[in-house]
């Protein structure tokens, strides 16, 4: 419904004035389809006439020497036609005076009422005839004018249908138009209530709710709601969620499009589209408008490499930025725009009158991720015993998206294993999933590589127990599961928004366990430690270039800009500082390696222990590794127990499991646990 302001009836006076380039673009369309027809024209009419003989005799001398195919010709109302036959020697008569090529069809006018005379001749020529009457003059005129007058109609219906849509383009319809979708007032159910962990982002917006709802209330002292908020998070932590929750709780039009939606492969559709928006959001206000990853259109002009001409994407910046500067207070719009490379835009779209402020949402803390946790659970059935605060402390930098993707995890797997609660194991197997690979179970690994991969994984464990500043040891595991043979699962007690130097030294030590206890049991090294390579040296690389950690080289960064825009890589520092730069990594990894292979000596009984562990049960849980740490031992149902219970089969098998049944369950249950 269109805003009953004075700003309609200055738009009156000027609808005309869009169909003036239509008409004068639409010039050398007209001429091209004029081309076209008199082609076609030409084309049916020369297919379709024939090749006319005028002369009777030669008709009926071509007929008695049979150069007809089949000797026949055929008799209509107004010709006598036949087709010129493949050529051949005659019966002493003369051929026709004009040589026809064979397959022509030729036929020689008449009158309608001397049809019987030319029938008498042709009966006593023996020459086979057919009397067909012809359609008409109606006919004929169908025939050869139907195919002209059917485009000719087709391009009149799609010229009315262009004009009635509207929109830049002309012949182009309605590739103008914007493509956005619209949530009318009262559709959009999502509330507050749905958005968790981003508290402070949901206060910082709550003004808006608040000026949409009672715009008076903000004219009364002159201040101005800002026209344009900048949602800007990594992906997956709730900004189109935060939009629409706005939208839902001050019960009005949501308008929403993606930034690749103004970008076609026609010049000028872009910047059309963003007027079409915006005007439509105008008639509906108060309303808001919603711009998701707004940098596929917002980017930084003049940066790049462009080659020139015409960009279309600046266009499409240009006309958002004009469409932003030309909102009345009257208006009650608000754009809102999700980014996750707020870096990378256009400053004159964020200056104060456009996106005026930016609203941080941030991956959720551990508090956040329980409550994120808590609305997504009540789509499930979920066990009275679950810990979903122990799950929030093993998801650290988990978003809103990841969340939801584990409870839904979760329950596909509890589904898959018949039960009627989604429990603990479910939730931790579908934490491990989502983030390290799928568990398998089914390959087929060497005892040689079983023991290395023991080994690996109880010298990152043994390591990590023993150091003070590292994260708590949640299980280990000899299972494959996605690309690693084998994994050590920590449980952060709280999340890290910094690291102090403590911590990387420690986790450097821990990433090198692992190849140590690894070399010193097998004799030999493997590519297992890769990854613990790839991460030991990017801690060390971070500490010396980023972080000021190293003693030569001080409080100084020495990274590259990431913003940077350039062809080759430059660097800021002398080739004597990249030389002390590599130097200092490669210290902070010796003392790493070092100080780790003197722990793996001290404590090799529990490195052994937890390989021996890990080689009969593959899966220990926290618990299990600290008795084994203090010396103790753990009495279980080892995996070739099971599966030899298994390959037992038969009535002994059953009879097993009704004479213990809460034995069996347990065992299934600790042995199953595949992370």
């Amino acid at each position: 419904m269109a805003n009953p302001t004075g700003d309609d009836k200055n738009k009156k006076p000027t609808s005309p004035n869009p169909q003036k380039p239509k008409l004068s673009r639409g010039l050398f369309s007209w001429m091209l389809i004029c081309f076209v027809l008199i082609m076609l024209w030409g084309v049916i009419n020369g297919g379709s006439a024939g090749q006319e003989i005028t002369s009777w005799g030669d008709f009926y001398q071509r007929a008695t020497n049979n150069e007809f195919v089949d000797n026949q010709v055929v008799l209509e109302n107004t010709r006598i036609m036949a087709v010129i036959a493949e050529h051949k020697e005659s019966n002493g008569g003369p051929l026709g005076s004009i040589d026809i090529p064979a397959g022509t069809e030729v036929f020689f006018p008449i009158a309608g009422e001397n049809d019987d005379w030319y029938k008498e001749k042709l009966t006593e020529a023996n020459i086979d005839f057919t009397n067909e009457k012809d359609t008409g003059l109606f006919m004929h005129f169908i025939m050869s004018w139907g195919p002209m007058l059917i485009i000719l109609f087709l391009i009149f219906f799609f010229i009315s249908r262009s004009a009635r849509g509207g929109g830049a383009g002309g012949m182009l319809g309605n590739f103008g138009k914007s493509k956005h979708k619209i949530a009318q007032k009262g559709d959009s159910k999502v509330t507050f209530d749905d958005v968790a962990g981003i508290v402070e982002a949901k206060a910082e917006v709550h003004e808006i709710i608040e000026f949409l709802k009672n715009p008076k209330k903000f004219a009364r002292l002159g201040g101005r709601i800002p026209r344009g908020i900048l949602l800007v998070g990594s992906p997956g932590c709730g900004k189109t969620l935060l939009a629409k929750a706005i939208a839902g709780e001050a019960d009005v039009p949501f308008f929403t499009i993606s930034g690749s939606d103004f970008v076609e492969m026609f010049v000028g559709v872009g910047a059309s589209r963003v007027r079409d928006l915006f005007k439509q959001a105008k008639e509906a206000s108060p309303c808001i408008i919603f711009l998701d990853e707004i940098d596929a259109v917002g980017r930084k002009r003049g940066s790049g490499f462009s080659s020139g001409g015409h960009d279309e994407r600046e266009q499409t910046l240009n006309a958002i930025l004009v469409e932003m500067d030309g909102f009345e207070l009257s208006d009650q719009v608000i754009v809102m725009a999700a980014t996750n490379r707020a870096d990378v835009l256009d400053p004159a779209l964020t200056r104060p009158g456009r996106f005026d402020r930016q609203v941080q949402v941030p991956l959720p803390d551990v508090e956040g991720r329980k409550a994120i946790l808590a609305v997504h659970a009540k789509k499930i059935l979920l066990s009275p015993s679950v810990d979903l605060g122990r799950v929030a402390r093993g998801t650290p930098m988990f978003s809103g998206a990841d969340l939801e993707a584990l409870v839904n995890e979760a329950a596909i797997i509890a589904t898959l294993a018949d039960k009627d609660f989604v429990d603990q194991l479910d939730l931790d197997e579908a934490r491990d999933k989502i983030r390290w690979g799928r568990a398998n179970k089914s390959r087929k690994v060497q005892e040689l590589e079983r023991v290395a991969t023991a080994y690996h994984e109880s010298g990152h464990a043994v390591v990590q127990i023993v150091l003070p500043h590292t994260d708590p040891v949640h299980k280990v595991t000899i299972i494959p599961r996605g690309q690693s043979g084998g994994a050590t699962f920590s449980l952060p007690e709280k999340d890290r928004y910094f690291y102090n130097r403590k911590y990387l030294e420690a986790s450097m030590r821990v990433l090198c366990g692992g190849r140590i206890a690894e070399r010193r049991q097998t004799s030999d090294i493997s590519s297992g430690a890769s990854m613990d390579i790839q991460m030991a040296t990017s801690y060390a690389r971070h500490m010396v270039l980023d972080w000021g950690m190293s003693d030569r080289l001080g409080f100084v960064q020495y990274s590259p800009d990431p913003n940077r825009e350039a062809i080759f890589a430059d660097r800021d520092y002398s080739p004597d500082t990249a030389r002390i730069i590599d130097e200092e990594v490669k210290r902070l990894i010796d003392s790493a390696y070092a100080e780790a292979e003197r722990i793996i000596d001290e404590h090799w009984e529990q490195v052994v222990a937890i390989s021996d562990a890990l080689l009969l049960y593959e899966t220990l849980q926290a618990d299990e590794l600290e008795k084994l740490m203090k010396g103790e031992s753990i009495t279980r149902a080892t995996v070739s127990g099971l599966l030899d219970e298994e390959s037992d089969g038969g009535k002994t098998d059953e009879t097993s499991k009704q004479t213990d049944p809460e034995e069996s369950t347990g065992n299934e249950d600790a042995i199953l646990d595949p992370a």
